[in-house]
């Protein structure tokens, strides 16, 4: 992991009790492993412990790992991390996505419950702040009761988010999942259904897909035109999931409005005609674990090295098959 990572994930508490559990070579972190200091350290490496900056484990990085036999990572997707060769030589992979799912459902709760009020709209709307608290024309109804909600995919933070909408009063929830058991979304509190016939039914759209060859693009301008006048589109999973021109258009219409916490490229150009659309707000990529939220992550890795130290099942064992189907 790169330094910041590490600074932020092992405080002295939390690296002491690492050492206690494994033995760690000097230096302790790295951030690459084309080196021939890191290449002479994985040869004798056991465990990798990892999170964000760590380079991609390719074949030709893990040539000499002839003794590498899980990678604990303490962040979320590994994506981008593992590659076909880590399957192939069967190394044990677990990450903390379901501990880093926390605070993005409770990022998209809060986004959920403002998009109700239109309030980070009315925010940015001078005009809104010398008329009162009446009815304000073009936003819609400014409620939260018995609003409906969509939610694309029944992921970790899919399902934390259809469970923290039993807040709301008298919300419906429905859910469009291809993969997912309609029973699984039923006792969580939502209602399966396709995602044609969740579209014009939903107040409020929020997306916790996958990013793949299926899921790019999947919101597209056909899609964005399904969704009722004054819907709010809340993406806190991946940028490339929307057609970010076609919603553009449906927002600088007056007809939509969207809170974007991830966009397609990431970050967004500062000259980028998303930035001002005003019935967009974009935040930089922050739902995710940050702050003392990064400790949680290395808690569980710790858990989760333990777990593997005792020859204990893993909590969250990531396989190739799962990588297609959860963000």
């Amino acid at each position: 992991m790169d330094e910041s990572s590490f600074r932020a994930h092992f405080d002295r508490e939390r690296l002491d009790r690492l050492a206690g559990m494994v033995s760690l070579g000097d230096p302790i972190r790295i951030d690459e492993l084309d080196s021939r200091i890191a290449q002479e350290k994985l040869k004798n490496t056991e465990i990798l412990v990892t999170s964000w900056g760590a380079p991609q484990l390719t074949a030709a990085r893990l040539a000499d790992a002839k003794h590498l036999k899980a990678v604990i990572h303490a962040a979320g997707s590994v994506q981008g991390l593992v590659s076909d060769e880590v399957w192939r030589r069967g190394i044990r992979v677990s990450n903390a996505a379901d501990v880093n799912a926390i605070p993005v459902a409770e990022f998209t709760l809060a986004a959920i419950i403002l998009a109700g009020k239109k309030a980070p709209f009315l925010a940015a709307d001078p005009a809104a702040h010398s008329t009162g608290w009446g009815h304000r024309n073009g936003y819609g109804d400014l409620s939260n009761f018995r609003r409906t909600i969509g939610v694309v995919g029944f992921s970790r933070i899919g399902r934390r988010v259809v469970r923290l909408l039993e807040t709301l009063d008298h919300a419906r929830c429905l859910v469009a999942d291809p993969f997912a058991d309609p029973d699984e979304i039923r006792r969580a509190g939502g209602d399966p259904v396709g995602l044609h016939e969740l579209l014009p039914r939903s107040d409020v759209l929020t997306l916790h897909a996958p990013e793949n060859a299926q899921t790019r693009g999947m919101i597209g301008a056909a899609e964005l035109a399904l969704l009722p006048d004054h819907a709010t589109v809340i993406n806190t999973a991946r940028g490339s999931l929307i057609d970010a021109r076609a919603l553009e258009n449906e927002c600088r219409s007056g007809r939509l409005f969207a809170i974007l916490d991830v966009t397609d490229p990431e970050p967004l150009p500062r000259d980028s005609t998303l930035r001002s659309v005003p019935n967009i707000l974009i935040t930089p990529h922050i739902a995710g674990s940050l702050g003392t939220e990064i400790l949680r992550l290395s808690d569980f890795a710790l858990d989760e090295l333990g777990r593997w130290l005792a020859d204990e099942p893993l909590h969250a064992e990531v396989t190739a098959d799962l990588l297609t189907t959860h963000a």
